[in-house]
């Protein structure tokens, strides 16, 4: 015999020699299932060291608090006059149909914190004209919408004319500075004025363009706003409402008059349909899912609560309002890190793509809300079993969006469900448990057999 190491008192092997040991048929059927059996519960655990879930985290918003720091800068700087300040910004995607207002009528304004138009807002908003609800509402056209910007002056003008503003101070965004060449041109300069315009009776320009004659022949259309616009990233709102905006003080007021003298019978109202409403990219439809694969309400969380919401009213004094709670949302996919180059957005780039990075991930925004709606003319809810609750008198009709930003943000980090050290240890727990296992039911089986045998040999 080899002469012993001082290793072989430490084995906790010990063997035994080939002629002692005893193969059986059962213990040959064990060995058979307990390999099937480490082979599923293997093949389990690669499936699940292979699988990517979604772990989310809840931060303070750091990026929030330093535009809000740099928005006071702005204002005790008392530049409000100038371009705002390059900070973080949002999108803000809708589609909204209003099937008993023109769109001549209709106007989108977007308000910041301070209460002022914001700048430098990307146009990306159309309208799209809709055939009366009697005919089907089928499109008619659409066109861009200008947010408070003068259409483009009349070529066919003389070049050296240079039409009147009635009073009003000429607009700053004119084609022609110091003139009023279009009927859209006169509209604004009364709108900065804080005037009431009408239909433009006895304005020039408005007459030569047919402008109450175009009008009333739209009173029965309808209208869908949709398309996408940037707005700082700050408590604010934005409405559609009717007739040219304006600031009246501290006062944001909007002209009514065309909305209001109208020959529709019943006049016009703000029933609308929100197809879609959202704020940020969107996400894809394979992120969609994994982050809320069922069908219940508390697991779907980046759906956007305001999709397919319809309002309907014959009243034409009627306002909807909706409470916005918007949270920042990351998405950071797998391996993310390594090619991450920054949170920071060319503002240069087109409607759609904003939030979007090379690395994959996806800076947008979940939201929930709460909607309110009233008559402009007060009274209460007593038709819907509300008698106590009142309503206060006066306002502007329309749909409004108030905003409000959140100071946490979600962080969806997607990660591996265990590492690869863990995948091995499960490994290994699957094969060693599984024999120890079979090892005792073979054990089992073993001495039960051979009981039996030797019970039936007494009997002989």
């Amino acid at each position: 015999m080899p002469p012993k190491s001082r290793f072989t008192r430490l084995d906790a092997f010990t063997k035994t020699v080939e002629d002692a040991r005893i193969r059986t048929t059962s213990g040959g059927i064990v060995t058979i299932v307990s390999l099937i059996v480490v082979l599923f519960l293997a093949w389990g655990e690669w499936a699940d060291y292979r699988r990517i879930v979604i772990h989310p985290e809840l931060i303070v918003d750091k990026g929030r608090a330093l535009l809000l720091e740099l928005e006071l800068d702005h204002v005790v700087a008392n530049k409000a006059d100038k371009e705002t300040t390059a900070g973080e910004r949002m999108e803000i995607h809708l589609n909204i149909t209003f099937p008993r207002v023109p769109c001549e009528l209709l106007t989108l304004d977007v308000m910041d914190v301070s209460g002022e138009q914001q700048h430098g807002v990307q146009h990306g908003v159309k309208k799209t004209r809709l055939r009366p609800q009697s005919e089907g509402g089928g499109e008619i056209d659409s066109k861009a919408l200008s947010l408070h910007d003068a259409e483009e002056a009349a070529s066919h003008l003389d070049p050296s004319y240079c039409g009147g503003c009635y009073g009003a101070t000429p607009p700053h965004n004119a084609a022609k500075p110091g003139c009023c060449n279009t009927c859209d041109e006169v509209r604004e300069a009364y709108a900065q004025s804080s005037w009431a315009f009408g239909k433009g009776e006895g304005v020039e320009q408005c007459e030569r363009e047919h402008y109450a004659d175009r009008l009333d022949e739209q009173r029965h259309e309808g209208c869908r706003i949709e398309g996408g616009l940037r707005v700082n990233k700050v408590v604010g709102n934005f409405h559609i409402a009717p007739g040219r905006s304006f600031s009246n003080g501290n006062m944001h007021v909007h002209d009514l008059k065309n909305y209001w003298e109208t020959p529709v019978p019943g006049g016009h109202s703000f029933t609308h349909i929100i197809h879609h409403l959202r704020f940020g990219p969107q996400l894809p439809e394979d992120l969609a899912k994994k982050l809320g694969n069922k069908h219940l309400p508390w697991t779907n969380h980046h759906l956007d609560p305001l999709d397919g919401t319809k309002q309907e009213t014959d009243d034409p004094n009627f306002n909807y309002m909706y409470f916005v709670k918007i949270v920042p949302t990351s998405y950071l996919p797998l391996g993310w890190e390594k090619k991450f180059a920054g949170f920071q957005d060319d503002h240069s780039k087109g409607l759609g793509a904003f939030g979007k990075s090379n690395d994959g991930s996806i800076e947008t925004h979940q939201y929930s809300v709460t909607s309110h709606k009233r008559s402009l003319s007060g009274g209460d809810d007593a038709a819907e079993g509300h008698q106590e609750r009142l309503h206060s008198k006066g306002g502007i009709p329309g749909v409004f969006f108030s905003y409000d930003i959140s100071p946490m943000k979600v962080i969806n980090r997607e990660e591996r469900a265990k590492t690869f050290l863990g995948f091995l240890a499960g490994l290994c727990a699957v094969v060693g448990g599984t024999l120890t296992v079979a090892a005792a039911v073979d054990r089992g089986l073993f001495e039960g057999v051979t009981r039996i045998n030797k019970l039936r040999s007494k009997d002989l």
